[in-house]
Formats: C-alpha cells, structure tokens, sequence
C-alpha cells in the first residue's frame, strides 16, 4: 500500500505540492489528474524519493521510500530517458540490471517485452531511429522489465497515436494482473478512465478530488438530462424544476438538473406535458468531474 500524509513541496518561493494525501491499494491502479503545473509531476518525484518532501510522510506497505525500496519500483517519465546511441535490446536489458537482474533473466524478460509491445523487429536500431510512440514502448520495456511492486507512469499516452496507446494500455493491464501496483498521469480522460480503479484530482498543488468513479459521480451535483421533441410545455417542465439549458441538438435538448432532484416525477411532469420520444439521464463523464473540480472553487464539494 502506498500512502502520502499531508505532503508539501517548495521551489523557492513556489508551493508546488500542498498538503497532498491519498492512498493507493495493492494492486490497484490510481490516476493523478490535474493540468499543467498542477503538482503531478513533482508529488510523483517524491514517491519515488527524487525530491524530499518539505513536510508530510510517504510510505510503501509501512516503509519509508529508501534505495533500497527504490529499486522495487518503476518509473516512466514524461520525458524520453534513453540513451540515442544505444540498441533498443541493449538498453532494455541494461535497465534491467541496474535493477537487479541477471543477464539471462534480463535477456529472456527482453524478448518476452519486446514481442508484447510489438518493437521485436527493431532490436538491433538505435533508439534515436525509432518513433516517438515506439520510443515510448522501449521507455515501457525498461520501466516494467524486473516486475516492479510500483511502476509510476508520467503522462505515458502522450504524442501517441491510437495503436500504440492501446498498447500501452495493454501492457499496464497485463503489469496489474501480476500484482503490479500503477499511479499515472494523464491528460487523456478515455484512456485513464479505463484503466484506474481510482482517481485524485489536484490543481494549485492541492487534492481538489479524490475517490472512485461512481463515488465521485455520487458527489458531483448535476445530472445530464437529454429530452425531445423540443416543445414550449416541456421547457416549462424544467424551467419549474430550477434545471439549466445545457445544450441542444438536432434531436434533443440538453438540462443539468440537480442530482437529488425526483426523475421519476419529472419524467412524469413530462410526459403529461406531451409526447416525449427521448428522455435519458446521464453520469457525469471523468471529463466533467476533472473540469469541475479544478474551477475556480477550492475543492467544490468533490472531497472532503
């Protein structure tokens, strides 16, 4: 378990990381969201004991992070860490005995990372030749090689088109049906979505929102409630029940109702008011949480 209590970070003058606290299950997969400047980068430095924290405590199953500790885990940074000149075999494997391997487990874990992401063909090619997405599946190789008991993965879909985003999604599956604990970030809210058991919202450097995706949809305040056809009576319908006109298309029209409102009775009001051929209400998406919980409102009712 991966636990952060109350952790701050300075840069000089700049709080980057303000009191920031969650915990991460065995096994699961946590997604840090937040936009640019947000702390992500920097709360997951810490993790990983690059940067101390200022104040707080970061614990692995009861431990502080040392080198030790260290070398169990695993880390994508947003940035390409490879060596240009070097193979794409030779790095993998190197990666892998700075983290303890033997060279013919290194060896034989290569090739069985290598066929999974697909770059077997590009073994003997300097990383420098290769795309930006294969890149990123050899930055994957070197992360994941000695089966981490945490791999921290910075902005990994970036710049990536579909197929190699998919494969990296496959990959962090295959990494938590071993036992692999994730926390990533992200900036891509489908792919994230998919993949995190749980999520924390940060913006300014503090938690704005935490939890799973049903609890955080229990929290959120609306829900999207698409209707049609688009008459007088039934706009008065919504217009009685306090509801916001959110949008409107060819086939129906769109009102944020109150999530403890009645749907019920308000499908009934609307289907008295006239023949309703459309009538659904909606969760709140990933996307909607994340841009409410970084608005202008500290924390906004997302956590507590």
């Amino acid at each position: 378990m991966l636990v952060l209590d109350r952790v701050t970070r300075s840069f000089g003058g700049v709080r980057a990381v303000r009191g920031v606290s969650f915990t991460v299950s065995t096994g699961g997969v946590y997604g840090l969201l937040g936009p640019n400047g947000a702390g992500k980068t920097t709360t997951m430095r810490m993790i990983l004991g690059i940067y101390p924290p200022d104040s707080g405590t970061i614990s692995w199953n009861g431990h502080p992070v040392d080198a030790a500790l260290r070398r169990r885990f695993g880390y994508l940074p947003e940035e390409r860490g490879l060596y240009g000149r070097m193979r794409v075999r030779e790095q993998i494997v190197y990666f892998g005995r700075l983290h303890g391997l033997t060279h013919a487990d290194a060896n034989r874990r290569c090739d069985e990372w290598m066929d999974r992401l697909d770059i077997a063909q590009y073994a003997r090619r300097a990383c420098s030749e290769l795309s930006k997405g294969n890149q990123q599946k050899v930055q994957m190789a070197c992360a994941s090689l000695h089966d981490p008991e945490l791999l921290i993965l910075d902005e990994p879909f970036s710049g990536l088109d579909p197929l190699n985003a998919e494969a990296l999604l496959r990959a962090m599956q295959a990494l938590r049906e071993r036992g692999t604990t994730l926390v990533l970030s992200s900036h891509q809210m489908w792919q994230i979505e998919r993949i995190c058991t749980e999520f924390c919202v940060v913006a300014g450097g503090e938690v704005r929102a935490r939890g799973t995706l049903p609890e955080l949809r229990r929290a959120f305040p609306t829900r999207t409630v698409r209707v049609s056809p688009d008459t007088p009576e039934i706009r008065a319908v919504f217009r009685r029940a306090g509801a916001a006109e959110q949008s409107a298309d060819d086939e129906a029209l769109a009102y944020a109702v109150s999530a403890d409102a009645d749907f019920s009775a308000l499908l009934r009001e609307v289907v008295a008011a006239g023949p309703v051929t459309t009538f659904d209400r909606a969760e709140p998406s990933l996307s909607e949480i994340y841009v409410r919980a970084v608005g202008d409102q500290p924390n906004d009712g997302l956590v507590e």
